[in-house]
């Protein structure tokens, strides 16, 4: 397994679903950034489990641990170790079902890739478990970013086949953290919620859009042409459970488009060239324009649903059926928000320290 991401600031994921704890190493974060537990917490609390009807009823605390590189309230440049503990494990549906390959899950590519010694259990190190891991990370980032002004933020567009339009930046502030879905639409919030819990009471799942948005980029971000920004950012999302399309401002919707109407006319905006629209996301040729970045991640139905499903013993080489048990979240797509916020985070705080913006001494 590759569990490291990153040139300047590195982030070296480890921990299982069902092992002792999870956590994030950070390499190459700057000194002096002041930072505390609590921070950290504040951002972990965003995907927490157990909060609500709509998402796993694991009731882990998921409270942050500081092992290292962070003494006295500031960063000092040392790497950086983050872990949280699993407390409310239960293992035995998974033991039970040892070789019954879970349709969706990555059992029998694991299986396959490791000759059986993969922990197993949760999902082990391919579970969703390991993005708190992320978060932790992103909170870091985060603070890193926030001392040149760059701001992250994520929300919820489309849940099944309930979707919003963008929203307004001040609108996604003020309204995401207010309903369990993450959605700036309140209106639509409310029929995201009954869609999950229909399916829910259906033994099924729903997955979703999320929308990621950079404000106040610097120009110049992103190393072509194998080191491009959007290279970078599409690599971190992808490495989230579940996520199974990334597209850049426009997106897809540019096949449909003639260069007339896809093209982003260049005008002057208080002394500094901006775009009229920004069909590119905020990405021309793997670099920032300057211009905010726009980020759509598609996420894939929670594939452990309670309906009976046709698989594969793969122990005794015989197609079974399986009714997948256990805690589990009838849609994800919530309690990935702040994951895709955290690695967009990631990937940014990256490149700005690699191009300067950010000094290795913060004072």
């Amino acid at each position: 397994m590759w569990n490291s991401i990153g040139n300047n600031f590195t982030i070296t994921s480890f921990g299982e679903s069902h092992g002792k704890c999870v956590g994030i190493i950070i390499d190459g974060c700057p000194a002096g950034l002041p930072i505390t537990d609590h921070d950290i917490q504040i951002e972990l609390d965003k995907r927490k489990p157990g909060v609500s009807s709509l998402a796993t009823s694991r009731t882990e605390a998921d409270k942050v641990e500081i092992l290292s590189g962070i003494f006295n309230g500031c960063t000092t440049g040392a790497p950086i170790c983050l872990l949280i503990w699993n407390r409310d494990i239960k293992s035995s549906e998974y033991e039970k079902k040892r070789f019954m390959l879970r349709p969706g899950h990555a059992d029998f590519t694991a299986f396959m890739k490791y000759g059986g010694f993969n922990d197993f259990r949760g999902g082990g190190r391919f579970s969703g478990r390991i993005t708190a891991t992320f978060v932790m990370a992103g909170a870091v980032a985060k603070k890193l970013l926030g001392l040149i002004g760059i701001e992250v933020i994520a929300h919820t567009i489309a849940i099944g086949d309930i979707k919003v339009e963008t929203r307004q930046v001040e609108e996604i502030r003020e309204n995401v953290e207010k309903n369990p879905v993450k959605c700036a639409d309140t209106g639509a919030a409310e029929g995201m919620i009954k869609a999950i819990e229909q399916a829910k009471k259906e033994g099924d799942s729903l997955g979703g859009i999320i929308e990621g948005l950079v404000l106040n980029v610097p120009t110049g971000l992103g190393e072509p042409v194998f080191d491009t920004l959007e290279g970078n950012l599409a690599k971190a999302l992808f490495a989230i459970p579940a996520v199974k399309g990334v597209e850049f401002g426009a997106g897809f919707r540019v096949a449909e488009k003639k260069g007339s109407d896809n093209n982003d006319s260049f005008i002057i905006r208080e002394n500094s060239v901006v775009t009229a629209t920004n069909n590119a996301g905020g990405i021309l040729g793997g670099i920032s324009t300057g211009m905010p970045i726009v980020v759509r991640v598609a996420v894939k139905p929670t594939p452990s649903i309670t309906k009976n499903q046709n698989t594969v013993n793969i122990n005794s080489m015989e197609e079974v059926s399986l009714t997948v048990k256990g805690r589990h979240d009838p849609c994800i797509v919530p309690r990935a928000v702040p994951v895709v916020e955290s690695m967009i985070a990631v990937i940014l705080c990256d490149f700005a320290i690699g191009a300067g913006l950010i000094p290795r001494v913060i004072k």
